[in-house]
């Protein structure tokens, strides 16, 4: 049976004269009952392993705006805390991690199966949501892609450059190749367990593509990727894969063709009728509304919302941002956009 759901019905190709609308990091700090509830839950690491909580706050935009979809909430980090690194979060700062630079850091780390011991609360948040999400809304699961994790994992935080990771990779080739097969591996048992917990569609984070080139974006990008789409597939095979290798530029031609994905977001430094001709023509799209738009709102995010569905109409289209709505954004202007996208 063909779904209804909006979301699905982009993801199979069909063209809809609405796009299906949801938001990366659309249960965030912008909106005030988030915040109430992660004061609750205690810290960010609590949040996403109690399942009641993260349940709560993945469903808040959803009673809110009515989006097409919900996305779990998580973090990417918890693979690598899962494969045995030690994870925290510093307040103001963001996340820290025990680093993984020499052979005695890699032989720590836990085996691929093991994850589910750890991510064990993240299943029952699907399975919660399965029941509690609107007949209508589909269900998003996620990981981090695996270059975008050892990026953290090596440099055990987020660098502007990501000098650590590139740096590891030229010294220690071998070492660098573990790790990113150990995280491929895990990312196929997590991502597969998501699905048997609920979740209808899947999507790959790879915040930190861009720093890829030439024939390191092809091993390091296109090929881990290419691996875990290919793997949940054979086991899952009904269930479709966005892909988003942020900042790949021309990079993004040809991405959904060389990985298998069913969809590829595209962020908002790309020219939209570049990506028309140049990867809508493979396949669905997911994007790419600039999140500043939701912080200065009016005449412009109206204009530049209509401009995004124009720009798409003419082929399967997810409406997005291109990139994760930020903490100051004006829960008003989400709405301005939402109203605009469904009412012309």
């Amino acid at each position: 049976m063909t779904s209804q759901k909006t979301l699905l019905k982009a993801l199979a190709g069909e063209v809809q004269a609405v796009p299906p609308v949801w938001m990366m990091r659309q249960a965030g700090r912008y909106l005030p009952e988030y915040r109430a509830t992660r004061e609750k839950a205690g810290d960010f690491l609590a949040l996403c392993y109690t399942p009641d909580l993260a349940a709560e706050v993945t469903l808040q935009p959803i009673r809110r705006y009515g989006f097409d979809a919900a996305i779990l909430f998580a973090d990417i980090l918890l693979v690598p805390q899962a494969l045995g690194a030690d994870l925290w979060f510093v307040p103001g700062e963001g996340p820290r991690l025990s680093t993984v630079t020499a052979q005695g850091d890699f032989d720590a780390l836990k085996p691929a199966e093991v994850v589910h011991e750890t991510l064990a609360p993240v299943y029952e948040t699907l399975r919660i949501l399965t029941r509690e999400l609107p007949a209508e809304t589909a269900l998003i699961g996620f990981a981090g892609a695996p270059w975008t994790v050892a990026t953290y994992m090596i440099a055990g935080q987020g660098t502007p450059d990501q000098a650590p990771a590139h740096a590891l990779m030229a010294a220690q080739p071998a070492l660098f190749d573990a790790l990113i097969a150990r995280i491929t591996a895990a990312t196929i048992e997590y991502l597969s367990a998501q699905i048997t917990a609920g979740a209808e569609v899947v999507k790959l984070f790879d915040s930190w593509a861009g720093s890829l080139t030439g024939a390191a974006f092809d091993r390091y990008a296109v090929a881990p990727t290419a691996e875990i789409i290919a793997a949940l597939k054979a086991r899952h095979p009904d269930v479709p894969v966005i892909a988003f290798p942020r900042e790949a530029g021309a990079r993004y031609d040809g991405f959904a063709r060389a990985t298998g994905a069913d969809c590829v977001a595209l962020d908002n430094a790309v020219d939209r009728q570049w990506a028309v001709a140049h990867v809508q023509r493979d396949g669905c799209v997911q994007g790419n509304l600039a999140p500043s738009h939701m912080v200065t709102g009016g005449a412009e995010l109206v204009a530049e919302t209509r401009a995004v569905v124009q720009a798409f109409a003419g082929g399967p289209h997810i409406f997005n941002l291109g990139h994760g709505i930020t903490p100051d954004a004006d829960p008003a202007n989400v709405q301005l956009m939402i109203d605009t996208l469904r009412g012309g």
